[in-house]
C-alpha cells in the first residue's frame, strides 16, 4: 500500500491520460468512501471532464470498478513481487517487510483506508457477483505468491511445516486482512502489531 497525495488533481486533455486519471481518481474515492458513496459525477467534477469521456471508456459503474480493481491490482501486485522474492532477504524476513510496510502505511494514513479490496469485499461481494468474482480472482492471485514465499522458507527450514504452505498463505491473509479492519475501526495500530507478533512468534517460528 502507499501512501497517495491529496493535492489537487489537475485538468485532463489528452485520451490517453483521461482513462487513467478516471482510474485514479476513482481509486482514491472508493478507497475514502467505498463503492456506494462514489458518485460518477462527483469523479467527473473534480477532473474537469464532461460525462461523454466516462462512458466512452466504460460501460457503467459496475464495469468501472473492475476496471478499477485490475487498475489497483497491477500496482499492488507489483509490489508483492518486490517484496516477497526479494533475494536480499529470506522467505520469512520478506513477509516481515510486508507486514512493517503496510503498518507504517496505514499509520502514516490515521488508519483511514487500508487495502482498496479488503474495502470493496466487504462492501460489494454480496451486491454484485461480477465484483465479488473480480475481487475473488485478485485474491487468490495474492495467496499464490504468499504461498510460493512460504514454501520457500519451509523448504530452508525457516517456516514451520505443520500445514501445508497453501494453509498458511490463507491463514495468514486473512488474519492480515481481520487485523487492518479492525485498526481502522480502532483508528490505532495495535490489531496490526499484534497480528505480527503471534503470527512471526508463534503461527509461522520454524
Amino acid at each position: 500500500m502507499k501512501v497517495r497525495d491529496d493535492k489537487m488533481t489537475p485538468r485532463v486533455s489528452g485520451k490517453p491520460e483521461v482513462r487513467t486519471a478516471l482510474l485514479n481518481v476513482g481509486m482514491d474515492m472508493m478507497f475514502e468512501k467505498g463503492y456506494t458513496n462514489t458518485g460518477i459525477q462527483e469523479i467527473l467534477t473534480a477532473l474537469n471532464v464532461p460525462k461523454g469521456s466516462f462512458y466512452h471508456y466504460f460501460d457503467s459503474k459496475e464495469n468501472y470498478t473492475v476496471e478499477i480493481i485490475r487498475h489497483f491490482d497491477q500496482s499492488y501486485s507489483a509490489d508483492l513481487v518486490r517484496i516477497l522474492r526479494n533475494p536480499k532477504e529470506t522467505p520469512l524476513q520478506r513477509l516481515r517487510t510486508y507486514c512493517d510496510n503496510n503498518l507504517t502505511t496505514l499509520g502514516a494514513q490515521k488508519c483511514r483506508r487500508g487495502c482498496l479490496i479488503g474495502t470493496l469485499s466487504q462492501e460489494m461481494s454480496d451486491q454484485s457477483e461480477i465484483l465479488r468474482q473480480e475481487l475473488s480472482t485478485v485474491m487468490l492471485k495474492w495467496r499464490d505468491m504468499f504461498t510460493s514465499c512460504i514454501e520457500e522458507g519451509q523448504q530452508s527450514g525457516e517456516i514451520c511445516t505443520s500445514r501445508p504452505p497453501a494453509v498458511l498463505a490463507e491463514l495468514f491473509l486473512c488474519g492480515w486482512s481481520g487485523a487492518v479492519m479492525r485498526a481502522k475501526t480502532t483508528q490505532n495500530t495495535e490489531p496490526m502489531e499484534t497480528f505480527i507478533d503471534v503470527m512471526f512468534n508463534v503461527v509461522l517460528k520454524g
